[in-house]
């Protein structure tokens, strides 16, 4: 009768009455774990090719799982990676579509976390992780129906786990979140002081609204040991015939009750979960199915436990059941160590240079999608390529580093091709928006590649061209750089009523030279500030100079005494004695730092420590001492020119023959840009080292410093130190490094002065001394660290020698109570920088003006200084959906951190807004339809079923609403 009831409401959703309140119930939870790309790629992982790697087919999976769920309809399993599943989904038959859609709707075949991949959570922006998020849960609720979509976050493979995921899960309407690694000493404690769940409350200022339940899976994500019954595990299958001599039945319950039992002991409720299953297995499903029908059979006939399938979902809904009070998590679970000598701190860094192509391709994404919402559907491209490369790059072996090179490699590759795409897009979008009238022939623009190493064919081969300026910010910015390679110094550059800005031509630097290689051969640098409209572009023409015309030629000199370059905000000081920046002053605030800034490095472990034989490699890193090394080995010293202008203001400063930087103020801006260039980093000595910018000044920050979490809350980190458990590290580089998604800071309360470092790239980052930061910039490693990519972390770059990478950090020196909009302003630009468009100038200006627009805004109004419009994107050529963001936290800012209320329904200048829903995070279903948990006795989140006003939507500190609107294309053309 049980069993009756039990399968009756396995089919109604939410399972009250599977478990028994005077047993342990016992959760088997089928699954795989399929990364999307690792030692293979995302192709060969799905079909099953390259076996001499790794036998891996998730095709086969799927078959195989699909075929027994059908013949049982006890049977459940999970699955996470819509990038493989979609792929799967529309290979099928209609009949079999339809049977995944019974399975689906019985709750046998349950979807879990349903992103595009199971991201890493150290190396990732919040943008996007939020779009491979919305990817793969748009596809279910799609395919499936919005009552189908996830409920729990699965990241049993990440290593290490941010707060903001945990938020953003929240923000999702997840009531779970569920992962396999933490530290090996918080593990230990958790374990002992049953606290291996809890409620995460990931982010001070949205509080209760986004905290999760969490669990802390006790095998890591496999079975319990002696019990995995995949094709290619060795464990004894359940042998129940008594007329064999191997009969072990009594022996194989017996085990597995003591395991169960075992874990019971460490949990508060009397449920636990199984995870049966692991990498890539169940490509034969039936041997693990009838192995756990015997197992499930046999020791349910023994009455001491209650046992049946399950599923994610299900656990929680027991969990919250069981209406307990629970510890809240305020922190994170960074770094991650598996033993005393091995933190996973390297790929905080690893594959540096496909980690900044990711964030340079997530702001071209979120360019693409506003100019095809403004522009309406475009037939023959969409964003859908970088889209789903996007959403494969956020795996936790991709963006992380941790995978192998060739797989790297088609990473790029498939990043490469979204980007071609979406840059004809743009190219596109722009073009017809410049349009004065429909009969006007579109306007042909190209774009340029690799400008951060001055190439780009379309301005080097011509003196006259145009530059289109495109602004995806939702503010003017008055401060756009505009820098491109020239063949000639006799330039002018002027805007749209023929008057000339000002310009400079600054020469190209022998690190430039030598990092593009034969690439390009431009000898000087045309350098301007433009300005955009909001989501808007603007148009400048360059044009052969005119005696009394010519761009500003820069003064070159090589100084030997102390230098200082300013503009109005900012003054930086360089030693003439040793090349090193030594002081960083904000003219406007006040604000000073003194300083010592150089580039290092860290010996690499080779594994041959007394301690340990632990090697740094692509997940770890583990230096072999903590003392780190001028990178040139001998003088500790910089060689420097100077670059004067009146639009820029540049130090050259050449550290080592792989080692250099540039100092530059530009008009108009609020930071100091430092650019690095490193590589290839040298290894005749046949030893790996990991390169190390460190910022030394003499503030008092008492072992504390600040890193973000995702581009979004800023985290309290203390020295040696961990918020819920004592640390005892034998690790005192590595185990004090956290991941920098973009920026890092410490502060001097005494002289109320903070010092900031953005990144245009996730880092490792650390302070190890008082008044110290330092990022990993780049690192080649000779040995593999042992944990499964299997080879040393050494890319040899286009030119075999090894790879040049090519930085930027912006420095903000500020008041502490300033500095959160300085640094929030600036962080908005880097996610989502301007674009730049170029037009061959064949024409005059005034030809141009008789036939284009040169210049077009897409918001009728700025936004505040504290909105982002985080997504801009096209669902129907008659919907749009919204992402609008509060971009400061709570206490940040006395002005800023305040609630802000703004018009979307009139925000736009290509359609109108006629109305709204709120939606998820995620886009794909009301918010008013999703009944979150609450937890300890919390105060429920916000009703959020009301239908919302476009022209009043109030955003709190760190509120992200999402918002689907019906829209009305208005006529744009002027005549």
């Amino acid at each position: 009768m049980l069993v009756l009831l039990v399968l009756s409401l396995l089919t109604q959703g939410r399972v009250e009455g599977a478990v028994e309140a005077d047993k342990i119930n016992v959760h088997v939870v089928p699954h795989t774990h399929d990364d999307v790309g690792w030692l293979k790629t995302v192709d060969q992982y799905y079909y099953g090719a390259n076996n001499s790697i790794q036998h891996a087919g998730v095709q086969y999976i799927l078959d195989s799982v699909v075929e027994e769920l059908a013949d049982d309809e006890k049977k459940t399993f999970i699955y996470v990676e819509m990038a493989f599943f979609t792929r799967w989904w529309n290979e099928q038959s209609k009949e079999t579509q339809q049977l995944v859609h019974k399975l689906v709707s019985n709750k046998q075949l349950e979807f879990i976390n349903g992103g595009w991949c199971m991201n890493d959570e150290a190396s990732t922006d919040y943008n996007a992780i939020i779009d491979q998020m919305s990817l793969g849960i748009r596809f279910i609720s799609d395919t499936f129906g919005p009552e189908h979509r996830p409920r729990i976050g699965w990241h049993i493979d990440p290593f290490g786990h941010s707060a903001e995921q945990a938020s953003l899960f929240g923000m999702m309407g997840f009531d779970g979140f569920f992962f396999g690694r933490i530290d090996y000493d918080d593990k230990k404690l958790r374990l002992k002081d049953k606290q291996m769940e809890m409620v995460w409350r990931g982010s001070e200022s949205l509080g209760q609204q986004t905290e999760i339940f969490t669990g802390v899976l006790y095998n890591g994500y496999g079975p319990p040991g002696g019990f995995c019954f995949d094709q290619f595990c060795a464990d004894q299958p359940i042998m129940d015939d008594k007329d064999l001599f191997d009969y072990n039945v009594d022996e194989r319950v017996q085990s597995f009750l003591k395991a169960c039992k075992d874990q019971a002991s460490h949990y508060r409720t009397n449920n636990i979960m199984l995870t049966m299953g692991s990498d890539f297995q169940y490509e034969n499903a039936h041997l693990w199915y009838k192995n756990l029908d015997k197992l499930i059979h046999y020791v349910s006939l023994t009455n001491e436990v209650n046992i049946f399938y399950s599923t994610p979902s299900r656990y929680v809904d027991a969990i919250h059941q069981a209406n307990m009070t629970w510890e809240v998590k305020t922190d994170d679970f960074f770094p991650y160590a598996d033993c005393p000598w091995c933190y996973w701190t390297g790929y905080f860094t690893s594959r540096v240079a496909l980690k900044g192509y990711v964030r340079k391709l997530n702001g071209l994404l979120q360019t693409c999608r506003q100019l095809e919402a403004m522009h309406g559907e475009m037939i023959e491209m969409s964003p859908g390529k970088l889209a789903s490369a996007m959403g494969v790059a956020q795996h936790h072996d991709a963006v992380s580093g941790t995978e192998k090179q060739h797989v790297a490699n088609d990473y790029a590759k498939r990043l490469h091709i979204g980007q071609v795409e979406c840059e004809q897009m743009v190219t596109m979008a722009v073009g017809d928006m410049a349009k004065k009238t429909h009969a006007a022939p579109s306007l042909k623009l190209s774009t340029c590649e690799y400008l951060n190493i001055s190439v780009c064919p379309a301005t080097s081969s011509a003196d006259s061209f145009d530059i289109m300026v495109y602004n995806p910010v939702g503010r003017q910015d008055d401060a756009i750089v505009v820098r491109v390679p020239v063949t000639t110094e006799k330039l002018v550059v002027m805007d749209a009523n023929s008057k000339s800005v000002t310009c400079q031509i600054v020469p190209v630097s022998m690190a430039t030279s030598m990092a593009r290689g034969d690439h390009g051969s431009s000898q000087y640098e045309l350098v301007f500030m433009a300005t955009a409209p909001p989501l808007g572009y603007n148009t400048y023409f360059m044009r052969p100079a005119t005696t009394g015309q010519q761009c500003v030629i820069s003064t070159v000199t090589y100084p030997t005494a102390d230098i200082s370059i300013s503009n109005k905000q900012y003054k930086v000081t360089v030693d003439g004695g040793s090349g090193h920046v030594k002081e960083i002053s904000n003219q406007v605030s006040g604000a000073s730092v003194m300083l010592d800034h150089q580039f290092l490095w860290y010996w690499s472990s080779e594994g041959n420590n007394k301690n340990s034989s632990q090697a740094s490699g692509a997940y770890i890193f583990r230096p072999n001492s903590s003392d780190s090394y001028p990178v040139n080995n001998n003088t500790n010293k910089a060689n420097i020119t100077v670059a004067m202008g009146p639009v820029v203001q540049e130090v050259w400063q050449q550290f080592a023959s792989f080692a250099s930087q540039v100092v530059r103020l530009y008009v108009g801006t609020g930071h100091v840009e430092m650019e690095y260039t490193i590589g290839p980093i040298p290894i005749s000595d046949k030893k790996g080292k990991e390169i190390i910018s460190r910022y030394a000044t003499t503030m008092a920050t008492n072992k504390m410093w600040y890193t973000d979490a995702n581009g979004r809350e800023m985290k309290l980190r203390v020295r040696d130190n961990r918020a819920t458990w004592q640390l005892n590290n034998t690790e005192p580089v590595a185990g004090n490094y956290y991941p920098v998604n973009s920026r890092i800071s410490i502060q001097d309360t005494t002289s109320n002065t903070q010092f900031t470092v953005l990144t245009d790239r996730s880092q490792g980052g650390s302070s190890l001394k008082d008044g110290c930061v330092e990022l990993m910039v780049h690192r080649r490693i000779l040995h593999d660290d042992g944990r499964g990519v299997g080879e040393p972390l050494n890319e040899k770059g286009v030119s075999g020698d090894g790879l040049v990478v090519r930085g930027k950090h912006m420095v903000i020196v500020d008041t502490i109570d300033q500095s959160a909009k300085a640094h929030r302003l600036v962080g908005e630009k880097m996610l989502v920088p301007p674009t730049i468009l170029i037009h061959d100038g064949s024409e005059a200006i005034t030809d141009f003006n008789s036939s284009y627009n040169s210049q077009v805004g897409g918001l009728t109004t700025n936004l505040p200084d504290n909105v982002h419009l985080l997504t801009v994107e096209l669902l129907t050529d008659k919907s749009v959906l919204l992402r609008v963001e509060h971009m400061f936290a709570v206490k940040e800012d006395a002005n800023l951190s305040t609630s802000v209320t703004i018009n979307v329904k009139d925000m736009f200048n290509m359609f109108a807004i006629t109305h709204c829903e709120e939606m998820t995070l995620t886009g794909d279903q009301l918010a008013s339809a999703v009944k979150r948990y609450t937890w300890n006795d919390a105060t429920p989140p916000t009703d959020t079923s009301r239908q919302v006003d476009p022209s009043a939507i109030t955003l709190a500190p760190m509120v992200i609403t999402t918002l689907k609107c019906e829209i009305a294309r208005k006529t744009f053309h002027s005549s």
